[in-house]
């Protein structure tokens, strides 16, 4: 079992940035791949990145490539999205999720989710 917390969100001016952290219980966290994950309201959740369980590899949802940066520190069960030049279409609620398979995560698969913590960017 994994508890996830979100921290960071807030409101932001267009092209400010934040940095979101997640903060997850447990002994096994560099098993799971991590990921974040956003839903805007009257959408669904939208995959945004994921990272591999030894932080090697990432992938990112086309609409953030190049702005958002996701890390993680496994001695600190901690994962991390940065966030940059954000724009309007940033603004949601942010969730960190974690997952055995990491290839299902992209599209929404994953065995734990934290709450959410709120962003938005103003124009």
């Amino acid at each position: 079992q994994v508890q996830l917390v979100e921290s960071g969100g807030g409101l932001v001016q267009a092209g400010g940035s934040l940095r979101l952290s997640c903060a997850a219980s447990g002994r096994t966290f560099s098993s799971y791949n991590m990921g974040w994950f956003r839903q805007a309201p009257g959408k669904e959740r939208e995959f945004v990145a994921t990272i591999s369980g030894g932080g090697s590899s990432t992938t990112y949802a086309d609409s953030v490539k190049g702005r958002f940066t996701i890390s993680r520190d496994n001695a600190k069960n901690m994962v991390y999205l940065q966030m940059n030049s954000l724009k309007p279409e940033d603004t949601a609620v942010y969730y960190c999720a974690a997952g055995r398979r990491l290839t299902a995560m992209t599209f929404g698969i994953c065995d734990y989710w934290g709450r959410g913590t709120q962003v938005t960017v103003s124009s």
